[in-house]
């Protein structure tokens, strides 16, 4: 399962050491706002029943693929 918190602490870090500032115009914090959007906002519906992930990443979105 791939935690939350500590993915995007390692994205930051990835991006840090290559000394990334905006990646194709995009600064870094935007990019980590929306990688947290990413792994933190997924829901889903099974029947009647609202769902929202909380642990772990949505399976097949390309930010989980491996």
């Amino acid at each position: 399962m791939l935690p939350q918190d500590e993915s995007l602490q390692i994205l930051e870090e990835f991006l840090r050491a290559h000394n990334y500032e905006k990646v194709q115009g995009i600064p870094i914090q935007v990019i980590l706002q929306l990688a947290q959007l990413i792994l933190k906002e997924t829901a889903f519906v099974n029947g009647n029943k609202f769902y929202r992930q909380i642990i772990g990443g949505a399976m097949g979105s390309p930010f989980t693929l491996t």
